[in-house]
């Protein structure tokens, strides 16, 4: 399923500034340690900011025996002596003003509660909005347009003040300061400290899914902050290059692997063109062309006898492969977008972990890498703020609707030239380094630069093009997961509630 989360709408519409405009046609020089890759297979799950994931990761290393190091996570997890940063108090964000309870608009003022980050102890939660207007919100909603540093005080307004539109059980927004532990995502914290994460590790926009999924193709949104369709503005699909076009322009091989479970898809066999529905890649003008002219290039992902099982195991992955979030099966990680329909999250963490495990435990592991990450926070809080980026093409946000952020005041954060919050990150190689956290800002167009890197290909915007290559994840002369190390099972037990915090 492509998820629609309730609120604003997302993104899309096309334009041919691609072909008036040809993206940077410098190629990366090649890397020959990095030619011991030759698999990139890159997962991106739905809606999870770093500190609601990660940020009690110190913790759980000092419980288990794993070294300390520097890491930004919650400040609430840092000891009191050692490498910065060190403890600080939990971090909070204003709640609404309790005279003005629902159905009134959520009010912040001297009256209103602050709310502290806390553990979530559902694994069902309702969905905050990562949408244009909310993520500018939580910079600050007293200036949402960047005029000054990011407070990151928005979190819990934004949240209530959808809440309350949506009738959700949570109209105070508290579930925004939510988090998890490695008892909720045991898999997960067991991989992102053997191997490697990264707390400087943004999503590429200050909007919601989609526009953040075209980045991850195509180092650009071409201008778009709102899904195809939104109006009439969205309703040509993207006409700029992807990385599968410059693959497939270098003889490389490519394939995007989807999960038909619970969509219209049937089969075997599985009509390519219905698989493509399952793709954020038939938003492209490329991607229509993908069932009749490379019907071979987009497979199946989580059934039996996929196509991902038979590439595991007989030594065909692509050169690059995508891995498409499986919404339809339930299986994304989203958030609920309805009281009435319940989404666990541990079931999603479990279905990643089989992909990882199954090609950890096969022959195909030995030149692979799996990236695991998320498309965007998810309107979940994280305590460290948007980074300056630059621009992919010089178009500016044209698809913003009436009463947007930035239709009736401007900003630095009006243009695309910030990033967005922090999501998770896992890099899992047998040539990843052990234990290893990067601390260097990136947004995840850098996927885009190690593959460009990897096999030599031009970049596709300004975007992608001053990305570094993540081969600071990596350690060619010594590989460190030749063998690969016996991970948990995911936890799928925790409770799953909407009607209460936490």
């Amino acid at each position: 399923m492509i998820h629609k989360p309730l609120c604003l709408a997302i993104f899309l519409t096309a334009s041919v500034w691609a072909a008036e405009n040809p993206a940077p046609q410098t190629a990366n020089a090649p890397a020959t340690e990095l030619n011991q890759i030759n698999h990139i297979l890159f997962l991106a799950q739905e809606n999870r900011s770093f500190d609601h994931y990660f940020g009690y990761l110190r913790a759980y290393w000092a419980a288990n025996g794993y070294p300390d190091q520097s890491f930004d996570g919650l400040p609430q997890f840092n000891p009191t002596s050692g490498p910065p940063p060190l403890y600080g108090p939990p971090p909070a964000n204003p709640s609404c003003d309790p005279a003005d309870p629902p159905p009134m608009t959520c009010v912040i003022d001297s009256n209103s509660p602050n709310i502290r980050s806390f553990h979530l102890l559902t694994q069902c939660i309702e969905n905050p909005s990562p949408s244009w207007s909310e993520s500018h919100n939580d910079w600050d909603y007293m200036d949402p347009t960047g005029n000054n540093p990011a407070m990151l005080n928005g979190f819990v307004w934004t949240a209530a003040y959808d809440a309350r539109a949506l009738s959700y059980f949570d109209k105070n927004g508290h579930r925004a300061m939510g988090y998890y532990t490695d008892t909720d995502l045991n898999y997960y914290y067991f991989m992102a400290t053997n191997f490697a994460t990264s707390d400087r590790w943004f999503m590429p926009v200050m909007t919601r899914t989609a526009a953040n999924r075209y980045y991850l193709v195509a180092g650009t949104s071409e201008g778009l902050v709102y899904p195809k369709g939104t109006d009439r503005r969205d309703s040509k699909n993207l006409n700029v290059r992807t990385i599968f076009q410059e693959l497939q322009a270098r003889g490389l091989s490519w394939k995007i692997y989807v999960n038909p479970t619970g969509s219209p898809c049937t089969g075997p066999p599985y009509d390519p063109a219905c698989l493509l529905t399952l793709s954020y890649m038939q938003f492209f003008v490329f991607g229509q062309t993908i069932p009749t002219q490379y019907p071979n290039n987009i497979g199946t992902i989580g059934i039996t006898n996929s196509d991902y099982d038979n590439d595991v195991a007989n030594g065909t992955l692509p050169n690059v492969g995508l891995i498409e979030s499986a919404g339809d099966a339930g299986l994304d990680e989203h958030p609920s977008v309805a009281d009435s329909v319940p989404e666990k999250m541990q079931p999603g963490a479990a279905y990643a972990a089989g992909l990882i495990n199954e090609l950890m435990f096969s022959p195909s592991w030995s030149d692979s890498v799996f990236i695991l990450t998320y498309d965007e926070g998810g309107g979940f809080y994280d305590h460290v703020s948007p980074q300056p980026a630059v621009s992919p093409d010089g178009i500016k946000p044209r698809d913003l609707l009436k009463g947007d952020i930035c239709t009736t005041s401007t900003g630095p954060t009006c243009d695309f030239v910030y990033t967005g919050y922090r999501i998770p990150l896992i890099v899992v190689s047998p040539f990843t380094k052990a234990n290893y956290v990067s601390h260097t800002v990136m947004d995840s167009t850098a996927i885009l630069k190690l593959i460009e890197t990897r096999f030599n290909l031009p970049s596709l915007t300004a975007r992608d093009a001053v990305q570094p290559d993540m081969t600071e994840f990596f350690d060619f002369a010594n590989p460190p997961w030749i063998v690969p190390p016996n991970p948990p099972a995911q936890n799928t037990s925790d409770p799953c509630y909407l009607n209460k915090l936490p």
